[in-house]
């Protein structure tokens, strides 16, 4: 529990710390939310398959996205460069966060898909990218996702709700 706490502040405050500058506070989350999965992977994990699953899912996600930005030509909205498609930030987010839907389960991963979502808007508000690059960067990233990842069967969460009393109930082998 207090694990899962750590990791929510830290997805808190990367986002609150750099709330001044949109695009910022994008580029942090977008950095904090795979070392954060990853960090999840190897504490709560014996060995090194998560790790080693969200290695995968990031590398083959960001290798799709660099072919596409190198063979599609397409300016991005501010006229920085013409390797706005598909969004790689988007991408390496919505990866993470599928890593932890699929290896945690729900209730581990809305916060991260709520980051990459943010993430995502925040490449469209800054200017960086065209909406349609950002949703094929969220695609590209869910599918490595659910192509690599396993549930982890190590750990069993379930929410406590009673007599007043609210928590988690974590059990598995340590």
């Amino acid at each position: 529990m207090r694990k899962r706490l750590i990791a929510m502040l830290l997805l808190a405050s990367g986002s609150a710390s750099a709330a001044s500058d949109l695009e910022k506070s994008g580029d942090v989350l977008h950095l904090l939310l795979p070392t954060v999965a990853l960090g999840g992977a190897l504490i709560y994990e014996d060995g090194y398959e998560g790790a080693w699953q969200l290695a995968k899912t990031g590398v083959v996600s960001r290798l799709v996205v660099e072919g596409l930005k190198y063979s599609i030509d397409k300016d991005r909205p501010d006229g920085s460069g013409n390797d706005s498609f598909p969004s790689g930030h988007t991408a390496d987010s919505f990866a993470a966060a599928t890593f932890v839907q699929q290896r945690y389960g729900w209730e581990w991963a809305i916060p991260a898909y709520i980051g990459a979502a943010y993430v995502g808007y925040t490449r469209v508000e800054s200017d960086k990218h065209h909406v349609e690059d950002v949703l094929a960067g969220a695609a590209i990233g869910i599918l490595s996702g659910l192509y690599f990842t396993d549930p982890y069967k190590g750990i069993t969460i379930t929410p406590v709700v009673g007599n007043g009393n609210y928590g988690l109930y974590v059990s598995g082998s340590f």
